[in-house]
């Protein structure tokens, strides 16, 4: 009895092994076939993968150009300063004085005092222009005082700062230097938030492509399917063939897709640099990267099993042996 159980059982293990080696053999053979297949027809494939590479590359172009004003702006990002512009008839020692009354404040860090002939000659060289304004009688620029709130200071509290500096007798206009670097933050992350729908849009649509184009596939091989049904192939079994073919065709756009950006980013690479250099800045374009072009080619295949999931489950109980 002992015998007949411990014969029993390994029976049971090498059944399992070759079935285990059936299943592995068949992903196998399925993966080349499927490849085949979509190779085969190349100009469809071309076209397929075109759209697919094209639905993706818009989205993807969109972020990493986000990304890279996002990185040209992280250099302008400073601590929030206010710029009080003095009245005409206040001296430079009255608004010394009242630079050093500014900074006894709590919510104030430093305040520095710039003369209107250091403001003058410090626009004269950034500016290019001083012939011209050396041409000029009078100086037209105020005496001013740069003021640094103290680290740590909420927004809403810089804002009320500044409301109360720009109160204070001998100021005449008050300037917060970061209001400008804020709208182009929340510019961006409307940017951010419209290309992230573009995307989820795109991607429905991609998965869309695919599943029509697998439900081509399927109606073309009709017979076969039927044919293996009658033969005892199970959904399972019928339905690995088309998976492979939606993974090989998501591949395909994501590569394209990944060329597509990266042929993009180059072509535009020159001219931002060339713009950069005007602007005395060193500032060149982020591509995709080794990692964000493989994470695009995941992304495709994904997309492209999710696309054949829904298409063969729908349409391969339809196709039944009468």
């Amino acid at each position: 009895m002992t015998a007949a159980r411990r014969e029993g059982a390994r029976q049971s293990r090498a059944s399992i092994a070759n079935r285990y080696d059936a299943w592995l053999r068949h992903h196998r053979l399925s993966a080349a076939d499927s490849l085949h297949r979509v190779l085969t027809n190349k100009l469809s494939t071309l076209m397929t993968f075109m759209v697919i590479g094209i639905a993706l590359a818009l989205p993807v172009g969109l972020n990493v150009a986000l990304d890279n004003a996002r990185e040209l702006s992280a250099g302008w990002e400073s601590p929030s300063q206010i710029s009080l512009f003095l009245e005409e008839q206040l001296s430079a020692a009255e608004g010394q004085e009242l630079a050093a009354a500014l900074e006894q404040r709590d919510d104030v860090a430093t305040v520095e005092f710039v003369s209107r002939q250091d403001a003058l000659a410090e626009f004269s060289a950034l500016s290019g222009f001083a012939d011209v304004l050396s041409s000029l009688e009078d100086n037209p620029l105020p005496d001013l005082l740069l003021v640094s709130p103290a680290s740590g200071l909420a927004e809403d509290a810089v804002v009320t700062l500044k409301g109360e500096l720009a109160d204070r007798e001998g100021v005449a206009e008050a300037v917060l230097d970061m209001e400008w670097l804020q709208r182009l933050n929340s510019i961006m992350e409307l940017s951010q938030r419209l290309v992230l729908a573009l995307g989820v849009l795109l991607v429905f649509g991609v998965v869309l492509i695919l599943g029509n184009t697998i439900k081509l596939a399927i109606e073309s091989r009709r017979e076969e399917i039927v044919i293996v049904k009658l033969v005892g192939g199970s959904n399972p079994f019928v339905r690995r063939p088309f998976l492979y073919t939606g993974l090989w065709y998501g591949f395909g756009g994501g590569l394209v897709a990944a060329l597509l950006v990266s042929a993009s980013l180059w072509y535009l690479g020159k001219p931002v640099a060339r713009l950069a250099a005007l602007y005395s800045s060193d500032f060149s374009l982020d591509g995709l990267g080794v990692m964000g072009a493989l994470n695009l080619l995941v992304l495709g295949g994904l997309l492209g099993l999710a696309g054949a999931w829904l298409a063969v489950t729908r349409h391969l109980a339809e196709i039944e042996p009468r």
